[in-house]
């Protein structure tokens, strides 16, 4: 039906008849000439059409934006002067010998062009949307980065298997997505949150390399970098420790930026433990291209007059650090309470602050409401820890751990993006010796920092049972410009350690073995050594593209509230199909 894509019409069909198949882009009259830009998804080619086929003309004037053609016509050079050099088929057009309207369109919603579009008008009109260029592009770099994936993995020999998608419903992370059994009334299947158990089961099996590109599921709070259904690269392997896991899965994601987007990533990647990125940047996931960092106070202000400081130093799980922000003097005390403002979001109940206007003139160089609850001691050591320079500001976060790493961690994001500090470029980073868990004060119990199945390190196995809190895990976390697009571990291999973390978890024997047991049962019969990883592929892809948003690299992705403005989903259904699955719903409160 056609000879060529429209995109990749060029020079090298001068004078040859080409049949093209498209969409009108746009369609312009000009005195008695008609143009047409015509699209596919290779890109653009220009139509010429004029009086002397009269036909073919008087058809070309009934076209409109988004009406679908045939042309068949001849390749010529552009006009001199009009040759437009950021299209393949910038220097040459196609003059029109026959044109055939396929199919005519309403007036669209919106032109393909148009870069100020609402996102919702983008969702509900999605397959108009994809036919931007913008989204034609994303989802082209989405498939070819899957098939770099592919291709590296293949050649070391990682075997692509498929595991279930109806499986058991097992609610340790988020919410899990429950599907009715209609041959097992009152029963109900999980769509998985990740192949986890099943990728180590097919170790136990001797698949000693596997991968995955697989959905996954997941019933939770829904931000810009998350969809209820997501797509990872899942991949596990056999007889390979941390070290050798890491630097093969960073070797995957320099290959994968090479070939992409022509971009070197470092060899290797830098590696940092967990405590010190809270430490410095208070997050485990840190933009490095923000040079700021965190400066430790706990021990300096533990005994100073201001209450706000000494209360929390004081706490068990309390912090005081500091932010210093290059030239922050310059900031207007608006700016100040807006800042302020933000950090309030992250749990904090405020933001005291230093201007240092005059370095040297000690403190009656510097400019604070707090200054007169802190000794000059304590002050000076502030300034040094700080390295604070004269026309900086230093922002103090003062509570518990966790609201000042989350609190500071996104201020310092913020703060960098907006005054200009971020250096350019991509920085990957691994973070390293992750807690085995985390206390959920709610439940009053330890939760897995990661999940259940995540191996201890050499020599913490005796934690499990005296001081849970202590254990540190084999896990690994690859961060890539503040965003987490992988994390993984070794695996626990033997039952016994697997038993101890049920354990600290407070998962009974009788628990463990309803949920877990076809797991306990396979380690006993030779599980060998095994651990892996779970790249985003959506993240990565996001990034490769430059979109703020997961939903700009997805064909047809949900809304924040999860739902399907195109297909109008999730729906309700009738009472014949609930019947038939032995549910029966609440009348809802009016």
């Amino acid at each position: 039906m056609r000879s060529e894509y429209c995109g990749r019409v060029s020079r090298k069909h001068l004078d040859q008849t080409v049949t093209l198949c498209g969409w009108v882009h746009r369609r312009r009259d000009h005195g008695g000439v008609i143009f047409i830009d015509l699209r596919d998804r290779e890109g653009l080619v220009q139509i010429v059409c004029d009086p002397d086929t009269p036909d073919t003309f008087q058809v070309a004037d009934k076209l409109r934006n988004e009406f679908v053609v045939k042309v068949v016509g001849r390749v010529r050079n552009r006009p001199e002067g009009t040759v437009n050099p950021n299209l393949v088929s910038g220097e040459v057009e196609v003059l029109a010998k026959e044109i055939e309207i396929l199919n005519p369109s309403l007036t669209p919603p919106f032109l393909m062009d148009d870069e100020n579009l609402s996102e919702n008008v983008r969702l509900e009109y999605r397959f108009l949307d994809l036919r931007r260029p913008q989204m034609q592009n994303n989802l082209r770099l989405r498939y070819r980065t899957a098939m770099a994936v592919r291709n590296f993995l293949d050649r070391h020999g990682f075997i692509d298997i498929e595991t279930p998608m109806l499986t058991r419903s097992t609610p340790e992370g988020a919410r899990d997505y429950l599907v009715p059994s209609r041959v097992h009334p009152g029963h109900f299947f999980a769509l998985p949150q990740s192949p986890q158990l099943f990728k180590q089961l097919l170790m136990i099996s001797g698949f000693d390399r596997y991968y995955q590109i697989v959905k996954c599921f997941r019933d939770e709070d829904l931000r810009a970098d998350r969809q209820p259904e997501f797509t990872q690269i899942d991949i596990e392997t056999s007889f390979l420790d941390q070290a050798e896991i890491t630097a093969l899965m960073e070797e995957l994601i320099r290959r994968v930026f090479k070939e992409m987007l022509d971009v070197s990533l470092p060899n290797p990647f830098p590696r940092l433990p967990y405590d010190e990125a809270l430490a410095l940047y208070g997050s485990d996931k840190p933009d490095l291209r923000v040079p700021l960092q965190l400066t430790e106070l706990t021990d300096v202000i533990r005994a100073v007059e201001f209450k706000v400081f000494r209360d929390a130093a004081q706490l068990k799980d309390g912090r005081v650090a500091a932010l210093r922000v290059p030239r922050g003097g310059e900031l207007t005390r608006k700016e100040i309470d807006d800042y302020t403002g933000f950090v309030k979001i992250y749990g904090a109940k405020g933001l005291a602050y230093i201007k240092v206007n005059d370095l040297a003139k000690g403190t009656e160089g510097l400019q604070s409401p707090i200054l007169k609850f802190l000794p000059e001691a304590a002050i000076a050591v502030i300034l040094e820890r700080t390295a604070a320079q004269s026309g900086d500001l230093i922002f103090f976060g003062a509570d518990r751990g966790r609201i000042v790493n989350e609190a500071l961690g996104a201020l310092r994001v913020k703060i960098g993006h907006e005054r200009g500090c971020v250096e350019p470029g991509w920085r990957p980073l691994w973070v390293l010796d992750f807690p085995m868990f985390e206390w959920g004060e709610d439940e009053k119990r330890w939760n897995a920092m990661h999940h259940p199945f995540t191996s201890p390190v050499d020599g913490h196995e005796d934690l499990l049972d005296t001081n849970p809190g202590a254990a540190r895990a084999k896990a690994h976390d690859l961060v890539l410009n503040g965003w987490e697009i992988g994390g993984g571990s070794v695996r626990i291999h033997r039952q016994d350690v697997q038993s101890k973390v049920f354990r600290a978890l407070a998962i009974g024997p009788e628990e463990a073995e309803a949920k877990f047991g076809f797991l306990l049962q396979a380690l006993q019969y030779g599980a060998p050594p095994h651990g892996g990883i779970a790249f985003g592929l959506d993240r990565i892809v996001s990034l490769m593209a430059g979109v703020e948003s997961i939903r700009d690299v997805i064909a047809f992705p949900k809304t924040q509230r999860a739902q399907c403005l195109l297909t109008h989903a999730p729906n309700t259904v009738d009472e014949k199909q609930l019947r038939e699955l032995h549910i029966r719903l609440r009348q809802q409160q009016q």
